[in-house]
């Protein structure tokens, strides 16, 4: 579908890419990666025509559509969120306003058998029948569905564009590309701005795209859904591998040992002709040989090994102290600004050794929730520190607050502590500052760089209980799983906000959703967690049956009349369902006392009392199976009563 044809990008510095051939075919979902600066983003450039090769060319069929996510969105802010994307569809809004104008023009006529009339007629019956074959009718619910799926709450679809964050303007131009299903899509970053339920939604979506998709991403488990083909920009060259992300890399380090030992052939060979050249090149009956070699040496293409693998080192950050048996305790927590109310009634205890993930949709209140901890904001209710805690705050603006005119090495020697002061070159090592790096100053430091710098600080600095907001942000796919193993190392207490689903797996043992203004506390791992969320919003997005009293009055008095055994066993069976349903409801009120009983309990876990903490929670696990299958009896009992009566 889209041809690239020995296109090069030459910039002042020397060619980001050179000569480079890739095939698009209409269905592939194919993850863009490479190194910060490789030219990923630029690539997507060249191919949605934003910019055009230095040398080559693109084709593309004429009729091809693209839809392009870019980090420097420019929106209509005056239209309302509905409003930008239900006229996004230049197609559909031209034969919807001439359906309007032929349909205003027909109530004024009454030449109803002149030439004209009747060719109005034709023109508004080719028009709906145009308009219907666009799936026109289903227009508005589509565009409703993609904003819901991406956060939107109904009561915010009229707002102005202007009223939203940076975040969620890029949320509306996403869901824009998507509603208008383009043969094309071009994503970069998106997962950036967007909560994890809604990157769950997003991963779904694209799965099933009928189009192409080319996603630049740091989401590993995202690229490993949606993708099954990977594009790597590597040294002015693209890789191309048949298979997602994670493939990918076994495949790519199986051949990168080839190549490390076919460049260590490679010199040793240089190293042995440039040793026969200068024994040869003095010599006149070996000069012509000693020419040859220089010629054969200038035409080698040499081996180059791009190595982006993560040092082996295992860290492990100790504590300052040992606390209490539980480090924090909020009582009545809440916040609001205005009206607009976040949270509140939050009753928690955090036991020691706890490792929690805060979620919640955008807007929620997590960062706000965070702040209250470390009472950086005033608020209702109370927070009480345990007995020698000792909290490391990692803000999501953190790299920011880095003193520039220091070192690497000097940063986190100002605030390492003990025995781990003697290898502070390995641990910037395994946070991927190694060799001449650790001598550069904060100044000239990437955004990346400067937030994997501020948590190898966060993690020296003496702590035993770590509150992380957004961590994540600007670190790469190597950076993260630093991040992870480092955390995983941890024998303190942290709380973590994150949207991605693969570096919170396995991290946590405990997970608190902030949804409707209250906290609620899961104790399941994340997979389950965006599993029950998915069933939710799929519950949610089913549309209402649209019926009329009217209607209903008329379905009522057609029903013909019961015979007597009718009537007696509709009667029966209502019964039956009247017990299920009462039955139900006791068991329930049952579980959800043991439940209640259970969460007090839970919240003063010691987790160093493994086989206590896994006896307790296996038996949470096993109350709650018990509450989600009376629930469903319930429900089915009740919809039962509904049909019937």
């Amino acid at each position: 579908m889209i041809q690239l044809d020995s296109v090069s990008v030459h910039l002042p510095q020397g060619y980001l890419f050179k000569d480079i051939t890739v095939q698009i075919n209409s269905n592939d979902k194919i993850g863009l990666v490479g190194k910060n600066g490789a030219g990923k983003s630029t690539m997507l450039k060249l191919i949605a025509e934003h910019n055009k090769p230095t040398e080559g060319a693109i084709h593309k069929p004429k009729d091809c559509t693209i839809g392009f996510l870019t980090q420097d969105i420019v929106l209509d802010t005056s239209q309302s969120v509905f409003d930008y994307l239900v006229h996004s569809n230049k197609q559909l809004k031209t034969i919807k306003d001439r359906i309007d104008e032929i349909n205003a023009a027909l109530v004024t006529r009454e030449d109803y058998e002149s030439e004209g009339y009747l060719a109005m007629l034709d023109e508004l019956n080719d028009l709906n029948h145009e308009f219907s074959v666009n799936e026109g009718f289903q227009w508005e619910e589509k565009v409703i569905g993609t904003l819901i799926g991406l956060g939107f709450k109904e009561k915010e679809l009229q707002r102005s564009l202007s009223t939203f964050s940076g975040g969620w303007k890029m949320r509306a131009e996403l869901a824009r590309i998507l509603v208008n299903q383009p043969d094309v899509i071009l994503l970069d970053e998106p997962t950036n701005h967007l909560d994890i339920i809604s990157i769950n939604w997003l991963e779904n979506y694209l799965k099933t795209y009928a189009g192409a998709v080319i996603v630049i991403s740091h989401d590993r488990l995202f690229l490993d859904n949606v993708t099954k083909r990977t594009l790597e920009i590597s040294g002015g060259k693209v890789l191309d591998f048949a298979f997602p992300y994670s493939k990918y890399k076994e495949v790519r380090a199986e051949e990168l040992i080839r190549l490390s030992q076919a460049k260590k052939q490679q010199d040793k060979d240089i190293k042995h002709t440039e040793e026969l050249i200068n024994k040869f090149r003095a010599k006149k009956n070996k000069a012509a040989f000693a020419q040859s070699l220089i010629k054969k040496l200038e035409k080698t293409e040499r081996i180059e090994v791009e190595d982006d693998s993560i040092p082996s080192m295992k860290i492990g950050f100790p504590l300052s102290v040992q606390p209490g048996k539980w480090v924090l305790e909020l009582e009545n927590m809440g916040k609001a600004f205005g009206d607009n109310r976040l949270f509140e009634g939050v009753n928690i205890t955090v036991g020691r050794g706890e490792k929690i993930a805060l979620l919640g949709a955008n807007g929620t209140g997590k960062s706000t929730l965070l702040k209250r901890v470390m009472n950086e904001l005033d608020g209702e209710g109370t927070v009480t520190y345990g007995h020698n805690v000792n909290i490391a705050y990692f803000a999501q603006d953190q790299a920011e607050s880095l003193d520039k005119t220091l070192t690497v090495l000097e940063t986190v020697d100002h605030v390492a502590k003990g025995e781990i002061r003697k290898s502070l070159r390995s641990v910037l090592g395994a946070f991927l500052f190694q060799g001449d790096d650790v001598d550069k100053k904060v100044s000239v430091l990437s955004g990346g760089e400067r937030t994997r710098l501020a948590l190898c600080q966060l993690l020296l600095s003496p702590s035993n209980f770590l509150i992380l907001d957004e961590p994540t942000n600007h670190l790469d796919i190597q950076s993260k799983e630093v991040l992870k193993n480092a955390l995983k190392s941890y024998e303190g207490t942290f709380v973590v906000v994150s949207h991605d689903r693969e570096f919170l797996d396995g991290l946590t043992n405990r997970i608190w959703e902030i949804e409707d203004q209250n906290l609620r506390i899961h104790h399941f791992d994340v997979k389950e967690f965006l599993k029950r969320k998915s069933e939710q919003q799929q519950q949610m997005m089913k549309p209402a049956p649209k019926t009329t009293p009217k209607a209903e009055e008329k379905k009522e008095s057609s029903k013909p009349a019961l015979s007597y055994h009718e009537e007696k066993e509709l009667k029966r069976k209502k019964n039956k369902l009247k017990n299920q349903v009462n039955k139900a409801e006791q068991e329930i009120e049952r579980l959800e006392k043991e439940i209640a009983e259970l969460d007090e309990i839970i919240a003063n876990l010691n987790y160093d009392d493994k086989e206590k903490a896994e006896s307790v929670l296996g038996k949470y696990h096993e109350l709650k199976e018990s509450y989600d299958q009376q629930m469903s009896l319930w429900e089915e009992a009740t919809e039962g009563l509904i049909e019937l009566e």
